[in-house]
């Protein structure tokens, strides 16, 4: 086995065993590294091809994650939001609004690329209408 492998495995016996709230804070944290981690992929390639801009303007939260900010919004909306969600939530919120100023310039960078109107990019790639934030 593999030395990431064994730390996966590692790691998922560590979360089985947290608490709650304990395991809300390690997700939490998990997820920052994640975001951390494919920050720094992308600002280590360059994203002047096509390619490259395109795969920042398709990035969105998984399901997963995009079922969790849903959950958090109604907690906040309702009231009934702990204060560990709350700092969930706006992490996610920071979250979106950093991909979505991505999004905006890799769509920018595209329309030029491609010597179009910004507007034909926007159509051609955003949903008309946004579950997010």
């Amino acid at each position: 086995m593999t030395v990431p492998i064994e730390i996966r495995k590692r790691a998922i016996a560590l979360l089985e065993q947290l608490p709650g709230e304990s395991l809300v804070k390690a997700v939490e944290f998990l997820e920052s590294l994640s975001y951390e981690a494919l920050q720094g992929s992308q600002t280590t390639m360059p994203q002047a091809g096509e390619a490259g801009l395109i795969e920042v303007i398709q990035h969105h939260l998984s399901p997963e994650q995009q079922d969790r900010l849903t959950y958090l919004r109604q907690q906040n909306e309702t009231g009934e939001i702990t204060q560990t969600e709350h700092q969930e939530l706006l992490m996610y919120v920071e979250r979106v609004e950093q991909e979505d100023a991505e999004r905006a310039e890799a769509l920018i960078q595209l329309a030029q690329l491609r010597s179009c109107d910004l507007k034909v990019l926007i159509n051609e790639f955003l949903p008309t209408h946004t579950n997010v934030i």
